[in-house]
């Protein structure tokens, strides 16, 4: 029963009654659509949250390793170019060595060319969690200038 004081008196039960209301389903909300007007008012440069969704000024990787008044960031252009080097450098290593391996004898080039793969898989890793380490410090850093 609840009670409703501008009725003046107890009401019969109607749907769901106290506790915390159950889970909204998966995919959010239960198939209904927000009012228009809901939520806070979108950002001045439009978009919603994690900034402008306009695509932002693509500019030459090499152009920003001469930007002497430093204005633009090297690293978004940069990283990817980094990575594919050095995943070839590491895919050429790891072939070498197993070469090397075979010209020694059997056993230690299979035993390069399995655990060389490891390695160079784990190498590759560590490379991928550096680049995009200083890649998040740059994006933030962007962020927090634009803030401004």
């Amino acid at each position: 029963m609840s009670y409703d004081p501008a009725s003046g008196g107890p009401q019969q039960p109607q749907g769901w009654q106290g506790g915390q209301p159950p889970y909204p389903p998966p995919g959010g909300g239960y198939g209904q659509q927000p009012p228009a007007g809901w939520g806070p008012p979108p950002p001045p440069g439009g978009g919603g949250f994690g900034g402008p969704t306009g695509t932002p000024e693509q500019k030459n990787p090499l152009s920003a390793l001469f930007d002497f008044s430093f204005t633009s960031f090297a690293t978004p252009g940069l990283i990817k170019l980094l990575y594919v080097v050095g995943a070839a450098l590491l895919v050429i290593a790891w072939l070498g060595y197993t070469v090397f391996g075979f010209a020694q004898g059997a056993a230690l080039g299979i035993l390069f060319l399995i655990l060389g793969a490891v390695v160079v898989l784990f190498y590759l890793a560590f490379l991928r969690l550096i680049l995009e380490f200083y890649f998040a410090v740059v994006r933030m850093s962007e962020d927090i200038h634009n803030r401004r």
